[in-house]
């Protein structure tokens, strides 16, 4: 049974260098192809360390980090992610948002993608929120790095009841692996009301 908990405080910093490593390893992979760098990685873990409507979830095999996610309160960041729930009369501090959840792939398909997404919604009705909400890359079908056999996480999204909010985005600018700078990557944004 792998053990899915918050971190907080103390135990963030003594997981913060694997927290690092899998956010690397795991978007390295398709359709993000991020070109991590660890001390980055380090810096942005550190960030949930201190930060009370943050939540860092971990999934544990026997004490070994094999996933991880993570969820902020919308007001903490800019205004280009509050714009389409305002324009819907939703103020930000009603908004959870979901960066991300990074999990092996030998552990995928096991029911811990659902347990953090459980986590994130207990956790943002908790602090009075009516919506959670995060952003998926949108790659284009003949990106020349797209397995052929690649397939995408929305059947499991919209099954755990999110849908794409119609017409919002946000962009993000990163290094793709193989790449020598960074590129400008357009996110669609998809949304839950609990």
């Amino acid at each position: 049974m792998i053990e899915v908990h918050g971190l907080a405080g103390a135990e963030i910093a003594a997981h913060q260098d694997e927290i690092a490593a899998l956010r690397i390893a795991v978007f390295r992979d398709w359709p993000y192809l991020y070109d991590g760098i660890a001390a980055h990685e380090r810096q942005y873990v550190a960030s949930y360390r201190d930060h009370p409507g943050a939540l860092l979830m971990g999934a544990f095999d026997l004490g070994r980090l094999v996933g991880a996610s993570t969820s902020t309160p919308l007001e903490d960041l800019g205004p280009e992610f509050a714009g389409p729930f305002a324009a819907l009369g939703i103020p930000a501090d009603k908004v959870l948002w979901g960066p991300e959840s990074a999990l092996l792939p030998a552990y995928r398909g096991q029911g811990i993608g659902h347990r953090f997404f459980a986590f994130r919604e207990a956790h943002a009705k908790a602090l009075g929120r009516s919506h959670v909400a995060f952003a998926s890359i949108i790659r284009p079908e003949d990106h020349p790095a797209r397995p052929a056999q690649a397939r995408t996480n929305d059947a499991f999204w919209r099954g755990c009841g999110y849908v794409p909010m119609p017409g919002a985005t946000v962009a993000f600018d990163w290094k793709d692996v193989g790449d020598t700078s960074e590129t400008r990557k357009t996110l669609q944004v998809w949304w839950k009301a609990l």
